[in-house]
């Protein structure tokens, strides 16, 4: 029986930091054994770090009570994947065109050359491409999304480049690895991760858009035959509709209250008339209806920008985050675009064993790990070391402030490996197009 493994997963967006560990199974099944969350509502803006040493400290808050629940307890956390998400996000087209020999085979390795000649694709400087991920190849005259084992004298990728500004990572490395001593094994694109694990093939075959309202950015992700075919970041959220509220002499924690319990995105049909201690619910309205439209018009531009249009997405529209839970906000989507529309959840083969997790809730974080779960065979945790017995025989005591402990701990490097995630995830990212026979979740019928 092979030892169990554990993944560790982290999520900073602009109004929380989402940690989770899950137990990874040999079958694809992956247990969500312990959550934990902090608010981040000042030090994260749109998504990118702005203030290390908070950001670093409520980190290490969320480290702390995972490593404290009972069912990763007495293990420590030391590596963690980490989502990217933010407003610099967003996907650029690219086709690369390789020539061969006359009736070439094609091989793992002429896709990597393809893949690697994509990411050589010159672009803004302002910018980093984190990920290459597979639209379609042509082999020839055909099209397939797996052309291993085809042959032609000729191969065709039509790609998108994912890419963020440098910030994004350098900043989530300066928290995670220098300031906690944590090694963060492998950068995972949320979006991507996420519509792989809750978008079915039926879906994404048929053509659908995952919606991702966060608190300050929302992200449009759309699929058109299995593939990516377009990604953007606009930087629109949950939070604006609070602010807005604010103006209604409001502070902003009373003011997500206030959304929450009475804001609405579609204006009823008879204007309200009460009073919440001197607010007028018909005013609280007023600004979330005017807000939830501006935001759902930028979200269905998208599809135009994409050079399509909504009958080309018979998939349907699938919701996640935090904003799109605003009451009768699915439905104002749908009513803009004309397409069916439904709340993301996490599969049946991610079991969410902490009762503090909601399947809504966790999306995001539950799409991250299940990544690191599947497509490596990283374990994030480990078994604290016997403390040595002085001569006394009386034992050390421990580090009691885990804060300082992580920043004080002193690891020997780690040797670089060839197998190391960058490449694994690359491979991975490959896989998400390829023929659903290929897929991972035939493990689990």
């Amino acid at each position: 029986m092979s030892e169990e493994r554990y993944i560790a997963a982290i999520e900073i967006s602009s109004s929380k930091i989402i940690g989770a560990v899950g137990r990874a199974h040999s079958n694809g099944q992956v247990d969500i054994i312990a959550v934990e969350q902090e608010k981040c509502t000042e030090s994260v803006r749109y998504g990118i770090i702005q203030n290390l040493e908070e950001t670093s400290l409520r980190l290490a808050r969320v480290i702390e009570r995972l490593e404290r629940k009972p069912a990763v307890n007495p293990r420590k956390i030391r590596s963690v994947f980490v989502g990217l998400s933010g407003r610099s996000l967003r996907s650029i087209p690219t086709t690369v065109k390789l020539k061969l020999p006359e009736d070439t085979e094609i091989t793992d390795d002429i896709i990597e050359r393809v893949r690697s000649e994509a990411r050589a694709t010159p672009i803004d400087n302002t910018l980093e491409i984190v990920d290459v991920v597979p639209r379609i190849y042509r082999v020839g005259r055909t099209d397939t999304t797996n052309p291993r084992g085809t042959t032609g004298n000729e191969i065709v990728g039509e790609f998108d480049l994912i890419v963020c500004r440098p910030e994004l990572t350098r900043n989530i490395t300066r928290v995670v690895k220098d300031k906690l001593n944590l090694e963060a094994v492998g950068f995972v694109v949320t979006s991507l991760a996420t519509g792989h694990l809750i978008l079915t093939d039926q879906e994404k075959a048929l053509g659908c858009m995952l919606v991702d309202l966060g608190a300050e950015t929302t992200t449009v992700s759309i699929y058109r035959g299995k593939a990516l075919h377009y990604m953007a970041t606009l930087p629109f959220g949950g939070r604006h509709i609070t602010r807005d509220l604010t103006s209604l002499s409001l502070l902003e924690d009373r003011a997500e209250e206030i959304k929450v319990t009475s804001g609405c995105a579609i204006a009823p049909d008879n204007p309200s008339t009460l009073n919440l201690n001197g607010i007028k619910v018909a005013d609280v309205i007023n600004l979330t209806v005017a807000r939830a439209e501006e935001i759902v018009a930028n979200i269905t531009e998208q599809i135009s920008y994409a050079a399509l249009k909504e009958k080309d997405l018979p998939g349907g529209v699938i919701c996640i985050g935090g904003g799109s839970r605003l009451n009768s906000m699915t439905e104002l989507i749908g009513r803009q675009l004309g397409l069916p529309v439904k709340a993301g959840r996490l599969p049946s083969y991610v079991v969410i064993d902490d009762l503090r997790g909601q399947s809504t809730e966790i999306v995001q974080v539950g799409s991250i790990l299940y990544a690191g779960a599947t497509h490596t065979s990283e374990n994030c945790l480990e078994m604290p070391k016997q403390l040595d017995m002085p001569v006394t025989g009386e034992a050390n005591d421990p580090e009691t402030d885990e804060i300082q402990s992580r920043r004080e701990q002193k690891r020997e490097p780690r040797k670089p490996n060839p197998n190391s995630f960058g490449s694994r995830f690359r491979r991975f990212t490959s896989r998400l197009f390829a023929d659903p026979e290929d897929d991972d979740s035939s493990l689990l019928e």
